[in-house]
């Protein structure tokens, strides 16, 4: 029962911000030109920090460091060439009131990750000019062009300046511009304008581009390094240029985990139509949906679609109205000439509108966590936290799960009346607000089986309000004997005979993200001493924790920002979340070659995968007696209860105690940045529908087909202190523990990953990474 309050009200409109970006502008951006492109419906523009002039400048003094490099005797009798401070001829970026509507792109054509130092170092200069003077105009946006994909190139040496950039301008957000996949990027090692075609031959080894080209992962991987260097900094984030086929869904999942600003289409991205417009595939459709649905959606980017219109091509293009026509004209209307089809000189912007307008409508469970997704709070402790009004009303509002829990609760009385000729005792021991008792009394009028029913609460301010409803409530009508007692301490049910009787069917919602982390073990093994021994029904019946590692560059980001009181435990605590941008790095159909491509068009691109999610441990109820038994005598601490608990106390709870260890195979190499947590659990299996199960599931392999549309549950985040770097075909083992010292309970977990290095006979298993033990003990659950 974990979630935020507060749902939030109708879907909001979806809105696409998009701007226009020109590679080769041939006019200055002003005043006007911006004007002019929020005219005809573009939110942004791009414009160059420098001029063309600049760029002969600098090339210029780069040829001319060649030259007097070709005569000198020693290279080092040669200084480095030095770039000269900008002039008004090398920029007309000025600071005025539309600077905030324009994204400033830094040159394209230098190269911060030459091989090469004189061209990296010109590169720098030039790079550091452009940096700072934007900041100095009040820019906020900077897109980046990132590193060459083909060659030796040097990436840390890219990195580098990124950290200098971000130190440079503290109100400056980068985004560094890379494709999708290596495959879209160009060789400029063939373009006269650009620095790396004077690389020198000697740093221009080692370039097998047609490899290069067909790793998939290779961009990510550059930018999995930047932002490394740059400590997964908050003002640093992605501009994606999507080629007009994608990669599998494998690469698009991964890119969709990182912080996405923008995403640039080509004009070379759309396709045409048979009337000649462009489109986009529905490959490409589905992932702009996708991508657009993040908390912070991505801008999209508009590139070499064509010049913004000026207002005498839009009068051309558009004429205006002609006077009303008379009478006479009007009836003769069907007579006369039809006007021309106005042209539309923007069709790429006109066809982005088109898919903004017609967005699917989101998914409950989006709807329901709109604002919350990616947000971490701790977990709930009901036992020892009294919850607040608020927090039950939100679990009252899940449309699946209450109505789960009335089937089960039918399908149990039907099950039982067969033996008792008698009012079935039902008793929902943690009541809350009385959902459940109100569910188990409509379950009661629609078998047509009469029940004696009880709430258990230990809030008492719930235990107020249950009281109010039996009094008003006409489906309670004064039937339902409300308990003020910790479930634990309760006696039994207090019979109409005055006596203390035994619960038939005992129902509790007490499951939190990870099935077992609000103490529903505890919670009722404590109170199955009031459950009828031979035929007592426990509603949940059992309950399963499952988990996966998976990478969430922003919540990782989030946790390595925080700083304060606990900030160093930050990385001990699991934390519930709604999690939505992060990848699941090992899947169930591993076996097939991501990059491989498709047969068949888009069909790699849009095919769904199944997450592999695997099982921690089960807990079941009721437990044998013989359990309960021992557990009773271990707490007495004698000589018969042997020698105490592993980790502290007597040991009375350590049937509760477990561990799980899970090997997961991941085809692509990746960063784990934690585990993903979820739960299932069988409410009841009914024995007059032939062992038929309910369920719920928050497992996202299972949810769909237990319990679609669930809210009540957002999963659960355990996190890593430091991110995992795994290669290609890689093992990841995970050991986790469910610890216990009788006090309270805490989670232990362990990542390790493992290479096959070697072929054949002499293949070996060998171990390259592991994480720190992370351990809960300070903020476990007390019991």
């Amino acid at each position: 029962m974990e979630t935020l309050p507060g749902v939030p009200p109708e879907e909001t409109p979806i809105y696409f911000y998009v701007g226009q970006h020109e590679t080769k502008r041939n006019v200055q951006v002003t005043n006007l030109l911006v004007s002019q492109a929020q005219d005809v419906g573009y939110d942004m523009i791009t414009r160059p920090i420098t001029s063309s002039s600049f760029q002969n400048k600098v090339l210029a003094a780069l040829d001319s460091y060649f030259e007097a490099l070709s005569s000198a005797a020693k290279e080092e009798d040669v200084p480095y060439p030095l770039i000269s401070p900008l002039t008004p001829e090398d920029t007309n970026l000025l600071p005025d009131e539309y600077i905030s509507s324009m994204l400033a792109v830094t040159s394209p054509w230098i190269d911060l990750a030459s091989p090469d130092p004189v061209i990296a170092h010109v590169s720098r200069q030039v790079f550091n000019l452009e940096v700072a003077y934007a900041a100095f105009c009040g820019v906020n946006n900077m897109v980046i062009e990132g590193p060459r994909l083909q060659g030796n190139v040097a990436i840390p040496v890219y990195a580098r300046s990124i950290v200098q950039a971000l130190n440079v301008g503290p109100y400056l957000n980068l985004q560094i511009r890379l494709p999708m996949t290596a495959k879209s990027s160009k060789d400029e090692t063939q373009n006269p304008r650009h620095m790396a075609s004077r690389m020198r031959s000697r740093y221009a080894e080692a370039a097998d581009i047609a490899s290069t080209s067909s790793d998939s992962l290779r961009s990510w991987d550059a930018w999995e390094l930047i932002r490394t260097v740059c400590k997964f900094h908050g003002r640093l984030s992605v501009a994606l240029s999507i080629p007009q086929k994608l990669p599998s869904m494998e690469i698009q999942s991964r890119w969709f985990s990182e912080p996405l600003r923008l995403i640039e289409l080509h004009e070379s991205t759309f396709m045409r139509n048979a009337k000649g417009f462009p489109v986009l595939s529905k490959a490409i459709q589905a992932l702009i949906t996708r991508y657009t649905r993040l908390k912070t959606s991505p801008w999209i980017l508009l590139s070499d679609v064509g010049a913004i219109p000026t207002d005498d091509e839009l009068d051309a293009a558009n004429p205006a109205e002609d006077e009303l026509p008379t009478p006479a004209q009007a009836s003769s209307a069907n007579r006369m000439p039809k006007r021309p089809k106005q042209k539309d000189l923007t069709p790429h912007l006109s066809y982005i509108r088109h898919l903004q307008r017609s967005q699917p409508p989101r998914p409950i469970i989006d709807r329901f966590a709109s604002g919350y997704q990616d947000f971490l709070q701790s977990p709930l402790q009901p036992l020892t936290d009294n919850l607040e009004s608020i927090t039950y009303e939100v679990f009252e509002k899940d449309p699946v799960k209450y109505e789960w829990y009335e089937r089960a609760t039918a399908a149990a009385l039907v099950d039982l009346k067969k033996t008792l000729n008698r009012d079935i005792v039902v008793a929902v021991v943690g009541a809350g607000r009385g959902p459940l008792m109100t569910r188990a009394l409509k379950a009661s009028a629609s078998t047509g089986i009469s029940i004696l029913p009880y709430a258990v609460e230990k809030n008492p301010n719930a235990y107020v309000l249950l009281q109010n409803r039996n009094a008003t409530d006409p489906l309670w009508g004064k039937r339902v004997q409300v308990v003020k007692t910790d479930m634990r301490a309760w006696a039994g049910p207090t019979l109409p005979s005055g006596e203390v009787g035994k619960v038939d069917i005992l129902i509790s919602e007490l499951l939190g993200s990870f099935a077992d982390n609000e103490l529903s073990p505890e919670c009722l093994d404590g109170v199955q001493h009031v459950l009828h021994p031979d035929h007592g029904v426990s509603i949940p019946t059992s309950y399963t924790a499952h988990f996966t590692p998976i990478a969430s560059p922003k919540i990782y980001s989030d946790l390595l920002s925080r700083t304060g009181a606990g900030a160093e435990d930050r990385w001990e605590l699991p934390y519930v979340s709604m999690l939505h941008q992060f990848d699941n790095l090992c899947l169930a159909s591993a076996a097939k070659d991501s990059t491989t491509p498709s047969s068949k068009d888009d069909k790699a691109a849009t095919e769904p995968l199944q997450p592999d999610v695997q099982q921690a441990w089960e807990f079941t109820h009721p437990i044998p007696q013989a359990i309960l038994a021992q557990s009773q005598l271990r707490r007495g601490g004698s000589a018969a209860a042997g020698f105490g608990g592993a980790v502290g106390g007597d040991g009375w709870n350590e049937h509760n105690a477990r561990f799980s260890k899970s090997t997961f195979t991941c085809t692509n190499r990746g960063v784990c940045h934690g585990l993903g947590g979820y739960f299932e659990t069988v409410l009841y299996e009914s024995k007059a529908q032939g062992g038929k199960k309910i369920e719920l599931s928050t497992n996202p392999v299972t949810m769909d087909q237990k319990s679609k549309d669930m809210i009540s549950w957002f999963p659960i985040f355990f996190p890593l202190k430091t991110p995992m770097y795994f290669p290609d075909k890689a093992e990841v083992e995970v050991s986790m523990w469910r610890q216990t010292d009788d006090r309270k309970v805490w989670y232990e977990w362990i990542v390790e990953v493992y290479a096959r290095v070697g072929a054949g006979a002499e293949t070996t298993r060998q171990r390259v990474a592991v994480s720190d033990l992370h351990s809960s003990w300070k903020n476990g659950c007390l019991m």
